[in-house]
């Protein structure tokens, strides 16, 4: 049962990764996360206001 709840998870990462990759920005898979990088990443970011408010407001953002 481990396996295939692995399996799904690895799954749902590459989804992850090609539907960003489809929008413009750098991503790959490293272990559990999904890393994002790229020029496409910081226009999708200087681009949405609501993105950058949400980041901001849940404390989670560079300080």
């Amino acid at each position: 049962m481990g396996a295939l709840v692995e399996a799904r998870m690895e799954a749902r990462r590459r989804g992850i990764a090609a539907a960003l990759a489809a929008t413009g920005v750098e991503a790959q898979v490293e272990g559990e996360a999904v890393r994002l990088s790229g020029r496409g990443l910081k226009a999708r970011w200087m681009g949405d206001l609501a993105l950058r408010e949400a980041v901001r407001h849940s404390g989670k953002g560079r300080r």
